[in-house]
């Protein structure tokens, strides 16, 4: 187990890493947009800086691989949602983003709702399930992906309204967020197949399963939706957006789909479904817009100085 809580502090790191560094390049970038997605390919790898960033972010998703062999669902999303206090410091010290007192409260509160779930488990009691049926993992992710491209059409509507506030990008992180838990699902379906005897059946059983093909979608989709919103958004509320509905999403329906039954303790439950509830209320509640940039005061004119006759 010791080995999987490594491998999830180290996902942490590459998944920061990768969102600050693919931030940073798109910041040096034309404007892109979801309408055009070949164009947007074509400028972000033609970025050295912005590779760099994606192989960190592949590299954090073969670690989730580890990461589910070793550890429940639910603990490993406790663990991975760590990693945004170092996404946070990092867009500070790289990208000179600030986040406002209203924000640094609710991530804090974020922070407290997925301690409540880590603190929910038990090594003993807590099991890993290695499988999961495929047509409710189908019926689980199909709508979520849905509802992700929807909410995200929709919040690229409201934005290219004029005269409306700049958005803070909850509702594109929450869209992006649904779109990796669906991922997040498929990584776990692929991880119980690394078990199997050999590596042709592993390869054989993955490509019968429908986890490959949600893979490639979400990573599809994921990328351009992720790139156009890095770009408009800052990191530092995108992203933890984002990692709390990935991690509430794998958490809650994760832990339903493939069997790992609910705490039987009353204690454990009571937190479970606690820190479940304040992480949602709080999402819910993060301001949608950035407040409109305060205009400089003009300065008064400079009286000339008045000549006088020598």
């Amino acid at each position: 187990m010791w080995w999987g809580v490594a491998a999830a502090l180290l996902a942490n790191a590459l998944y920061s890493t990768g969102f600050v560094l693919e931030k940073r390049a798109l910041g040096s970038l034309p404007q892109v947009t979801v309408r055009e997605p070949l164009r947007l390919l074509r400028l972000v790898l033609g970025s050295p800086l912005w590779i760099g960033g994606s192989l960190s972010l592949a590299a954090g998703f073969a670690a989730q691989l580890a990461v589910y062999r070793t550890l429940p669902i639910a603990a490993a999303q406790g663990i991975f949602v760590s990693g945004l206090v170092l996404l946070v410091l990092l867009s500070a010290r790289l990208l000179g983003e600030e986040t406002t007192g209203r924000e640094r409260y609710a991530l804090g509160a974020i922070l407290v709702a997925l301690l409540m779930v880590v603190l929910s488990l038990d090594e003993r009691a807590d099991t890993v399930s290695r499988a999961a049926p495929y047509a409710l993992v189908l019926t689980i992710c199909l709508p979520s992906l849905a509802m992700g491209v929807w909410l995200y059409r929709s919040a690229e509507r409201r934005a290219r309204h004029r005269h409306r506030l700049p958005t803070t990008g909850v509702e594109y992180g929450v869209a992006v967020g649904l779109l990796y838990g669906v991922s997040s699902l498929a990584i776990k379906g692929v991880s119980s197949y690394l078990t199997a005897g050999g590596l042709g059946d592993a390869v054989l059983g993955v490509l019968r399963s429908p986890y490959p093909y949600l893979l490639l979608f979400t990573g599809a989709f994921g990328l351009v939706m992720s790139q156009a919103a890095l770009q408009r958004c800052r990191a530092s509320l995108i992203v933890p957006v984002c990692t709390t509905v990935t991690c509430l999403f794998t958490a809650v329906l994760g832990t339903l789909s493939f069997g790992e039954s609910l705490p039987d303790d009353p204690l454990r439950l009571t937190l479970r479904l606690s820190g479940t509830v304040l992480a949602v209320a709080v999402l819910l509640s993060m301001p949608k817009h950035d407040p409109p940039a305060t205009p400089t005061a003009p300065q008064p004119p400079v009286p000339a100085k008045e000549l006088t006759p020598p």
